[in-house]
């Protein structure tokens, strides 16, 4: 089963449970799925394929994130709440992130095998680090990792 067919599934399953916030949730990344669909040129009524589920669904946690880190900047903490519960069900959905320092290792790694140590070719560096971790480590915390190997 595809992951766009369990997340319509679970709608159906929310909605008997009456959870109003995880229907809505689920109902905004079936809604996104389709959105993406037609950016990408092809029926709303076809399926994306796993990977591109997950891309799309990444890309609505980080909005959560960035909505939270707002909402707490402006001492909106009802929203930031809101918002965290609406993260966590789409956590649910994305492969576990690595932690800081087994990014940090990875990076330590990535950096002997490559001999960088231009703090100018950082972005690039950080292009092919981003390659290797594609939907295994959060960007904002590859970015931490490598500007604490260049400070």
């Amino acid at each position: 089963m595809s992951l766009q067919t369990d997340i319509k599934s679970q709608i159906i399953e929310a909605m008997k449970a009456k959870d109003a916030v995880r229907v809505s949730v689920l109902r905004g990344l079936s809604a996104a799925f389709v959105n993406e669909l037609v950016a990408k040129k092809r029926k709303p009524d076809e399926e994306l394929s796993n990977e591109e589920a997950l891309a799309v669904i990444s890309k609505e946690a980080r909005k959560r994130k960035d909505s939270i880190e707002q909402f707490e900047k402006g001492g909106r903490a009802d929203l930031a709440e809101s918002e965290k519960a609406e993260l966590v069900i789409l956590e649910k959905f994305l492969p576990a992130q690595m932690s800081y320092e087994e990014v940090l290792d990875f990076v330590k790694q990535k950096q002997a095998e490559t001999g960088m140590t231009d703090k100018a070719k950082a972005g690039q560096f950080m292009g092919s680090v981003m390659k290797d971790l594609k939907d295994k480590a959060d960007g904002q915390v590859v970015k931490q990792a490598i500007d604490s190997l260049f400070a």
